[in-house]
């Protein structure tokens, strides 16, 4: 028989790659081998990588190149190392020939058979490649989700786009769109509130472009929304294309439903977005807040931007800069235009100098750090819950989300998955605290 392995993931990027390692490592552990955590002696090390961007690409080669000098360093075997993800998808044999240690090159739309994958390794000599992308969804081999689960657990409902983002990988790492059934979301949706989920976030690449056979996006919360148990529920990413009017309404109809939106819109200028191919205007970003925001008045918004796209003036930037300031965000995520090989933008005789990009993403991080300790700062005095997820950084301290998604720090006796009730009396830039009042739940 063969000995069982000890194994540890190591994931980059998106939340979805978060819930694919997770799905990893109970397909191994159903496999009968055992995670480890990161820094133990492990004989498989996986890497679940992305490729949104130049640098997290880059990472994984570095870290391959880090566990490769320490075995030696020790004068010990490698580990198996597996590259599984984005990255591994896009680069396929050029990354087995960059870093030959790899043993095994899996795609995300296979990783299902990663135990099977690793068996070969084990006895095979040269690389194991896996990035086949089956008709059949990978979901349906995957074993049943794990006893435990995070007090908010993540639950892929939506992989693949359709919508050839001038700059994204997407469509060539993940596919098209593809759709799990009602069935099987609300399958896997029970099994984690048994397992100890109280907030489940739907996860997709465009998870509003859900759409299955007489059912929306829309239908498809309302469903997950009445499942008991269920306290909090939340989705991400979204497409502006995709906020319909039924998903509109239900954000005012559906209560466990958080009012916290994380809405990429990228640039402020038309001109930028025409040229991303993103297919909406400012005009259309600004009327859809707008509509939100009057269905559930104390919505909070999240967004993606990139600084420095090929071609964007500083006429450009400045309308992206005249857009936050009208609408306003609670968080955001901002990043310099990183050329994806591949992709249309990469390949335009245009790109914006470096200190150019560094410049104006600094302008743009001030003012969208400015309005995130100003929404921090108005939530103070509020009287809400806070969904406790780990201990804080101080004995007594744990650590959990509000319903806008900040991170709230509570000082009492608790535990991951207790639904508290606080004032928020101190904010930060980037959490806040909350003072209990005595009602756990």
């Amino acid at each position: 028989m063969t000995r069982p392995l000890r194994f540890s993931i190591r994931s980059y990027g998106c939340q979805m790659n978060v819930y694919d390692a997770q799905r990893m490592g109970e397909a191994l552990a159903a496999a009968g081998h055992r995670p480890v955590d990161d820094d133990a002696p492990a004989d498989v090390r996986v890497f679940n990588t992305c490729h949104i961007r130049e640098k997290a690409a880059e990472k994984v080669y570095s870290d391959i190149g880090r566990i490769v000098a320490e075995a030696r360093a020790r004068g010990e075997p490698r580990p198996l190392i597996v590259v599984a993800g984005c990255t591994a998808q896009a680069e396929g044999e050029e990354l087995a020939r960059r870093a030959p240690a790899v043993d095994v090159i899996v795609g995300p739309q296979a990783y299902h058979r990663l135990p099977e994958l690793v068996g070969r390794a084990r006895t095979s000599p040269g690389v194991v490649l896996d990035l086949d992308m089956p008709a059949e969804p990978k979901f349906r081999h995957l074993p049943p989700r794990a006893p435990r689960a995070a007090p908010s657990s993540f639950l892929t409902v939506q992989e693949g786009c359709d919508k050839f983002c001038t700059f994204c990988v997407v469509p060539y790492t993940r596919g098209a769109e593809a759709s799990r059934p009602v069935e099987d979301v609300l399958a896997e949706a029970r099994a984690l509130l048994a397992a100890g989920a109280r907030e489940l976030v739907l996860l997709g690449q465009n998870v509003n472009a859900w759409a299955r056979p007489g059912t929306d996006f829309a239908g498809l919360l309302a469903a997950v929304a009445a499942l008991p148990g269920l306290e909090r529920l939340r989705y991400t990413t979204s497409h502006p294309r995709d906020v319909t009017p039924s998903l509109i309404h239900a954000h005012a109809a559906v209560p466990q439903l958080m009012p916290f939106l994380h809405l990429p819109v990228q640039s402020g200028s038309d001109r930028i977005l025409t040229a991303m191919n993103r297919r909406h205007t400012a005009a259309d970003y600004r009327e859809t807040v707008a509509r939100l925001r009057a269905a559930r008045p104390d919505l909070a918004l999240s967004s993606d931007f990139i600084v420095g796209f090929p071609g964007e003036s500083e006429e450009d930037f400045e309308a992206t800069l005249a857009l936050v300031e009208e609408v306003g965000f609670a968080q955001a995520y901002s990043f310099r235009y990183s050329p994806r090989p591949g992709t249309p933008a990469a390949d335009r005789p245009d790109q914006v100098p470096e200190a150019v990009k560094a410049e104006r993403l600094g302008r743009l991080q001030a003012l969208l750090s400015a309005q995130q300790y100003a929404f921090n700062r108005a939530c103070l005095g509020r009287v809400t819950e806070v969904l406790v997820e780990r201990p804080g950084r101080h004995r007594g301290q744990w650590t959990g989300r509000s319903p806008w998604g900040q991170a709230v720090v509570v000082e009492a006796d608790l535990s991951p998955g207790a639904l508290v009730e606080v004032e928020l009396a101190q904010a930060g830039p980037h959490s806040l605290v909350g003072r209990p009042t005595g009602r756990v739940r």
